[in-house]
């Protein structure tokens, strides 16, 4: 009889360990409430009383029973899009009410075009969160100003909305940040000038923008950055030379904005970067003949600038080059032969003072 009792009371304790938190499932309620989506009913199945269970999108500690994820994303291979032939739509906001969820780990909000609204300051009160992503919506107003509480955080997603203001000073105790995507967004003011201390950063992405200032130094101590992404924007300044002595840096994205200056012979001279946009900015002075055997660029774009002299002779001896834009310049003197100019097109050298030879007209 106590054995049976015990039984018992083990099954009871483990339904209500594994069964979804009261108080979470009443912020996840008023969530809802403030959303509405109208084609794939992903919010029809958050219905019962144990939202760990097969309420769509929502995760669960099985130990606790506290949500840790809210994972809903407009564009998805799921097969509740699949079988809907369509990607998702969403109307409404981010209610606060999900500041309760102090368990949460991953919020994403993804891709659902028409989410409005700001995000509530009090999200940065989620001290377990790792993820925020919140791309491609219609959110507004200004990043939480104590965004640098967020500890834990190694994904921060905000591209795509209409969220205005500057990048709060506090962004850069983000210490465990990875990815941050802030592109396309109404974005104003200076990068911060200790963003240096974002260490774990491989990828920053700053585009589409209207962000001024110069290109902070401190970013040299990002020694894990692999994609930097700044076009766009209204940057002034010169290309830092440490920018081509990056030790895992890629790609560099610095077009259109209003940078000036002499193209560092760091930066032509890397064998570690692959994609370099340099276009429509007021770069001057010559275009460092310093390619070599190891050059691999699948794509290096210096056009619209204010270049002169001839078109380097060493682009010949590079492994590979790619795509070569030198248009839009004033670069002077024979192009020459061989490979890569062999197979590049007369858009690659046009609109220059008096360049010629294939693929142009002969000199």
């Amino acid at each position: 009889m106590k054995f049976l009792f015990l039984v018992t009371f083990l099954l009871a304790v483990t339904v209500a360990v594994n069964s979804c938190s009261p108080s979470d499932r009443a912020a996840l309620t008023v969530f809802k409430s403030s959303l509405s989506e109208p084609y794939l009913g992903i919010f029809r199945t958050w219905t019962g009383s144990d939202c760990c269970s097969n309420w769509y999108g929502v995760n669960c500690d099985p130990t606790t029973g506290r949500v840790t994820d809210i994972n809903l994303r407009g564009e998805s291979e799921d097969k509740i899009f699949i079988k809907a032939r369509r990607t998702g739509y969403m109307i409404g906001s981010i209610s606060p009410e999900v500041c309760n969820l102090s368990e949460l780990k991953t919020l994403v909000l993804a891709d659902w075009k028409s989410i409005s609204g700001e995000i509530p300051p009090c999200i940065t009160s989620l001290s377990n969160l790792k993820i925020l992503d919140l791309i491609g919506n219609r959110i507004t107003g200004t990043i939480p100003a104590e965004i640098g509480l967020l500890k834990k955080l190694t994904v921060l997603n905000l591209a795509d909305n209409a969220i205005t203001g500057q990048i709060p000073a506090s962004i850069v105790n983000l210490e465990k940040l990875m990815l941050m995507d802030l592109s396309s967004n109404q974005l104003s003011g200076k990068i911060p000038d200790d963003f240096g201390k974002l260490a774990m950063l491989s990828r920053v992405l700053l585009s589409k923008n209207g962000l001024e200032g110069s290109i902070p130094n401190s970013i040299s101590n990002m020694y894990r950055l692999a994609d930097l992404d700044l076009s766009y924007n209204l940057l002034s300044g010169s290309i830092p030379a440490w920018i081509g002595s990056m030790p895992v840096l890629s790609t560099v994205k610095l077009d259109i904005n209003h940078i000036s200056g002499r193209i560092p012979k760091s930066l032509l001279s890397s064998s570690g970067l692959n994609i370099v946009n340099l276009s429509r900015n007021a770069l001057e002075g010559f275009i460092p003949d310093v390619f070599h055997q190891k050059t691999y660029f699948t794509a290096l774009d210096l056009s619209y600038n204010n270049l002169k002299g001839s078109v380097p002779k060493s682009l010949a001896t590079a492994r590979y080059i790619g795509h070569l834009d030198l248009s839009h310049n004033h670069l002077c003197g024979p192009i020459p032969a061989g490979s890569p100019f062999d197979r590049l097109e007369a858009s690659s050298f046009q609109n220059n003072d008096c360049l010629c030879g294939m693929p142009l007209s002969t000199c």
